[in-house]
């Protein structure tokens, strides 16, 4: 009975394979081998024999013949199967012309030694091969075959083969197709030669087939196989070669590119056949997925935007694939993001955080907002191998981009994870050309790129470009892909350390003029650190003849007016800018006054001052040679009302105004025994105090008392976690239990800081010496008060005297008994005058206190902002500047270099 198949593949020049049709739904048909009866072709060969005169030939005759081709055929006899496939002997024919007739008429075939008598088929046959034979064609051909060489395995030398072969055109025939994306390719050199490939489509992956009994395919694996064979399977290919197979490029590989790879079992190409690009069908009916590294490879031809169409139209068909892929996010089509912000807008960058980290002003809100560039991770500073090559990223973002005028898109916005907080990814360009900076970056071997997860979305939508610039940075070993072990850079040295480095500076400085320079840091409206790249040094830079608003440097901390806006103008207009100083002078903080010029021309103490953003200071101001300049720039401030002038008021500024003398009035005067019980510097200077001789202080040293007891017979209570606010006991450094609130617990490192409240000093201390306090001992108040001094203040905690003020404060006042004298209450803090019963000055000057002997000694000032009430003790306030005066005439403390009062 005659049956009806398709040619799937010749496997020589007397076998075929046959297949049905797919199924209704698309099953996949069986498959069957037909060997022609009553004659015999020459034998391929394999990897272990060579092939047989005539078999590349006979087989390519019927190749060309029958393949892809509806055929007729009948079995007259049935052979064992192999691997399930079932083997039968017979007839073919297509079109009505018999195959094994027209093999023998080519003579690309033999007729065997028939076992039977001759019928007049068999008679005609030979006739056929007699005709053959006697005009020399095919395998009777007198001369023999065209001499090649068949290489069965892959090319020993991978690499000189990709590099002789790359990009050049090779006419292949696919001999295998093992996955939909997998392909054996016998290539057809241009000597004559065949050189056997194994082909790995650019730019897609199918699903893997199984090869051994046992495995399973996976999902849709055999549907992308029988999709790429039906098409492709012995047609002849154009074949392009492209890559080994390597992973994506690894930045920081020692020795990456510095000893050959080994011989590759397959390699990188493209295969077109002249009805397209395989690879591109395969995506679009849904049966490969794209691979993202491939984009470097497929860059200069298009390919990757290509296969990224074909993506995004089976994703749309939703087919087998994806046919559960998520729902095509429109997020990249709003006009704001998840948290309202504007998606496309044009900004300018004034900080450049990291190699992959920059912030930019939107020009419409004015808004800052913090960017990571889409799709890119830079190298990091805090690992050594990377901390070169983060620098140079970092300065290379810095050249490019800050201060310029950028195009911003926000393509995602990456969500708060760990330690990491919510943060806008964008693609960032600028210039002419409207170049993506990331691009420029990973180009320049200075950053790489995010390897997403297979289905995310979130991602650059210039993905493709990124891989494509990384592929080429590493393909040329630039920077983290260079292999090289690059030392980490040396940390700038710090010329502002101390003040007598500092002042060692000062002359070189002066005499080189204006000296190239890099903002770094603006620590304030006027106070700069500034980075000397040709002498690898930083310094502080305080701006000559201007004050402006201090900013606060902690939460605690409260702003002067206009402060907060005085250092965002310098920060916007002067941040990682290259400016030019110039040195005048070094403070006693090791400090360097001087001037600050940007784009050679703008001074920055004149710029801040016109801004109304800073004051002249008169004292400092005089010497300078454009100190005309700053008053005229003030007086327009002045006129404008700018910012800190916004009340400004001429007739106003020329009466001075006397303090109101009622506006804090004095206290009575009360008298108390205490003991300074503690004294502590951070987070400002401040002490506690014990009242003596009351009832509270002997109740103490009863509870104390017990309270030793009670800890020798309590155990620990297992599992206790001490919260903020709770009162607790707690082990002190010299071994004694007291009693503590804690301010602050850390679950994570199992310890709290606490403050001991019946004498005020303040320790961290582990969770195992810490116990819930009894209530017995919960009646009696803390005993420890806060104070601070009446009048004074110590000088700064950034002066160079402030340790000696902290360490003669001491030696004053702690642990000792003094006499005290409530002028101020503040709160729950009391500002005290402290006097020393033992001080012989006491019995003569009842105006004697340890406050005015600081003040005196040049470690205090008189504290006009802190003590306002100070106008309602006249008396005081004219001892006091008596003392001011004294230190100032004997040069004493602060005052050793002359007059030189802080601010107020």
């Amino acid at each position: 009975m005659a049956m009806k198949a398709i040619v799937k593949s010749v496997i020589s020049g007397d076998s075929l394979l046959l297949r049905g049709n797919p199924g209704p739904q698309g099953q996949i048909p069986k498959e069957r081998v037909l060997h022609l009866a009553d004659i015999q072709a020459p034998r391929m060969g394999t990897a272990s024999r060579e092939d047989e005169d005539w078999a590349f030939e006979s087989r390519e005759f019927l190749r060309a013949l029958a393949v892809g081709k509806a055929v007729t055929f009948t079995s007259t006899h049935s052979l064992p199967p192999s691997d399930d496939v079932p083997r039968d002997i017979g007839a073919a024919e297509i079109n009505g012309v018999d195959l094994a007739s027209e093999l023998l008429k080519n003579g690309w075939a033999k007729l065997k030694d028939l076992k039977r008598d001759p019928t007049d088929e068999d008679q005609r046959k030979k006739d056929l091969e007699a005709e053959a034979r006697a005009a020399g064609k095919g395998v009777w051909n007198p001369h023999g075959p065209k001499a090649r060489i068949t290489n069965y395995l892959m090319p020993t030398d991978s690499q000189g083969f990709i590099t002789e072969w790359k990009g050049r055109p090779i006419d292949g025939l696919v001999e295998q197709v093992k996955d939909g994306s997998t392909l054996r390719i016998r290539l057809v050199m241009p000597d004559g030669d065949h050189q056997f490939v194994n082909i790995a489509l650019a730019g897609v992956r199918c699903s893997r087939v199984a090869s051994k009994p046992g495995e399973t395919s996976e999902q849709w694996g055999e549907e992308a196989k029988f999709f790429t064979e039906s098409r492709l399977l012995q047609r002849y290919v154009k074949v392009h070669l492209l890559s080994l197979p390597n992973a994506a490029p690894t930045p920081f590989q020692a020795g990456a590119n510095s000893s050959a790879p080994p011989p590759a079992s397959i390699f990188i190409g493209t295969v077109l056949h002249p009805a397209g690009n395989v690879a591109e069908h395969l995506v679009s009916a849904g049966l490969a997925r794209v691979v993202d590294w491939h984009a470097g490879m497929l860059a200069s031809s298009g390919g990757m935007e290509r296969l990224r169409a074909a993506e995004k139209a089976a994703k749309e068909k939703r087919a087998y694939l994806y046919a559960n892929a998520p729902a095509q996010s429109a997020k990249s089509n709003g006009t704001t993001t998840s948290n309202g912000s504007s998606r496309a807008f044009e900004a300018t960058v004034v900080r450049v955080w990291s190699a992959d980290q920059i912030s930019v002003v939107d020009r419409d809100t004015g808004k800052e907002r913090r960017l990571q560039l889409s799709s890119t991770r830079g190298p990091r500073v805090s690992d050594p191998k990377q901390a070169f090559y983060a620098q140079e990223a970092r300065e290379f973002l810095r050249k490019r981009l800050i201060g310029k005028h950028v195009k911003v898109h926000v393509d995602f916005i990456r969500p708060r994870e760990g330690e990491f907080e919510e943060r806008e990814a964008a693609t960032v360009r600028y210039g002419g050309q409207n170049s993506n900076i990331a691009e420029q970056l990973i180009e320049k071997g200075l950053a790489g790129v995010v390897r997403h997860k297979r289905d995310d979305e979130d991602r650059s939508p210039d993905y493709d470009k990124l891989m494509a610039a990384e592929q080429a940075a590493a393909a040329e070993g630039r920077g983290i892909h260079s292999g090289k072990d690059v030392p980490a850079p040396k940390q700038p040295l710090n010329i502002s350390e101390s003040a007598h480095r500092a002042t060692t500076f000062v002359n070189g400085f002066k005499r080189l003029g204006r000296i190239p320079a890099v903002v770094e840091y603006v620590a304030a409206g006027s106070r700069f650190k500034i980075f000397l790249p040709k002498d690898n040094q930083v310094l502080t830079l305080v701006l000559s003849g201007v004050r402006a608003p201090r900013t606060a440097r902690n939460a605690s901390e409260a702003s002067e007016p206009y402060g907060a806006e005085s250092a965002e103008f310098a920060t916007r207009r002067y941040m990682q800018r290259d400016v030019e100083i110039e040195i005048h002078d070094a403070d006693k903080s090791g400090g360097f006054i001087g001037a600050l010029y940007y784009n050679k021309t703008e001074n920055a103490a004149i710029a801040l001052v016109k801004e109304g953003l800073a004051t002249v200071h008169s004292y400092s101001a005089e010497n300078l040679s454009w100190a005309k300049q700053l008053y005229d720039a003030e007086e327009e401030a002045k006129k404008a009302k700018r910012n800190i002038w916004k009340e400004y008021d001429e007739e106003a500024e020329q009466a001075v105004e006397a303090p109101k003398e009622d506006a804090n009035g004095p206290l009575k005067t009360e008298y108390l025994d205490v003991i300074v019980s503690d004294v502590r510097t951070k987070p400002q200077f401040a002490f506690s105090i014990q009242i003596l001789n009351t009832e509270g202080i002997a109740s103490l040293e009863k509870l104390m008392r017990e309270f030793s007891l009670h800890h020798k017979t309590v155990a620990a209570t297992a599992g206790f976690v001490p919260k903020g606010g709770d009162l607790v006991s707690a082990k002190f450094s010299d071994g004694q239990w007291y009693r503590a609130r804690v301010r602050r617990s850390s679950p994570i490192k199992k310890e709290a800081e606490v403050t001991f409240i019946d004498y005020g000093n303040q320790d961290t201390v582990g969770y195992k010496d810490i116990r819930p306090l009894d209530p017995k001992f919960r009646s009696l108040p803390g005993q420890a008060q806060d104070a601070r001094l009446s009048f004074v203040k110590l000088v700064a905690a950034d002066s160079e005297y402030h340790d000696e003020a902290v360490d003669r404060f001491r030696a004053l006042a702690e642990g000792r008994k003094l006499v005290a004298n409530i002028d101020h209450k503040e709160g729950q803090v009391l500002h005290l005058r402290l006097i020393d019963p033992s001080d012989p000055a006491v019995a003569q000057d009842p105006y004697a206190s340890v406050n005015v002997d600081l003040v005196r000694e040049g470690l205090a000032t008189v504290d006009k902002k802190g003590a306002r009430y100070l106008s309602s003790y006249p008396a005081m306030g004219k001892k006091l500047q008596e003392a001011v005066n004294q230190a100032k005439r004997d040069r004493a403390g602060m005052f050793e270099f002359g007059d030189v009062e802080e601010d107020d």
